[in-house]
């Protein structure tokens, strides 16, 4: 399962069979998630519900030895994984039904960050691409989320500062204001190799309820 995610994707293997059936059995001690259920949407030869749900979390052995070899691959040791949500698909289609998890991690690996300059620029490049990215996702999982009239913050899963692609579709998450405030409090401590980040955790901590 690679770090980033896209629709079409999870959508074809529902379609074909290939997702986790109920999913996991969550693990002793687990705790809801934050979540996010989206509308029923109707595609060629079924329809599928979407539900997001969001951490952080350790990440699994799974995904950390998928973040060893990623950091590898890209020539960077790697200082740290984070789990940060769930995208659960619940296909019904004319010849069976199906569902599937599909995790959406981080690899906080030794990036070199960009400059103050850098930095800036791709995320003026994000605020100019914003509004059309909400109404690409809506047309996709139902309307933008929003909380107290305030639109959810999109978070790029490889973040802007460690050179994350500001308009690439699949590396933008939409997450609730307080999900997203501790996403930005816990990537420095991801990258320094601090705890937990740089421990195993479980392979599915919370319940999907």
């Amino acid at each position: 399962m690679p770090t980033r995610w896209t629709l079409a994707g999870a959508v074809l293997l529902l379609a074909s069979g290939c997702g986790t059936p109920g999913g996991a059995i969550p693990s002793p001690g687990a705790v809801p998630a934050r979540k996010l259920e989206g509308p029923r949407i109707s595609v060629v030869a079924g329809s599928f519900k979407p539900t997001f749900y969001y951490g952080p979390w350790q990440c699994s052995q799974r995904w950390m030895t998928y973040c060893e070899r990623q950091c590898a691959a890209e020539g960077y040791p790697l200082k740290g994984c984070m789990w940060l949500a769930d995208l659960k698909l619940d296909w019904e289609g004319t010849t069976h039904n199906a569902g599937g998890r599909y995790a959406i991690t981080h690899c906080c690996c030794d990036y070199p960050p960009l400059s103050t300059a850098a930095t800036k620029a791709a995320r003026d490049r994000w605020k100019g691409f914003r509004e059309k990215f909400r109404e690409a996702w809506g047309k996709k999982f139902g309307q933008w989320p929003e909380e107290a009239g305030e639109s959810w913050p999109g978070h790029h899963i490889r973040d802007l500062k460690h050179g994350g692609d500001p308009v690439d579709p699949d590396n933008i998450l939409p997450a609730p204001t307080d999900v997203h405030d501790i996403f930005n409090l816990e990537y420095p401590r991801c990258y320094d190799g601090q705890p937990p980040w740089n421990t195993v955790g479980p392979d599915l901590p919370y319940l999907d309820k």
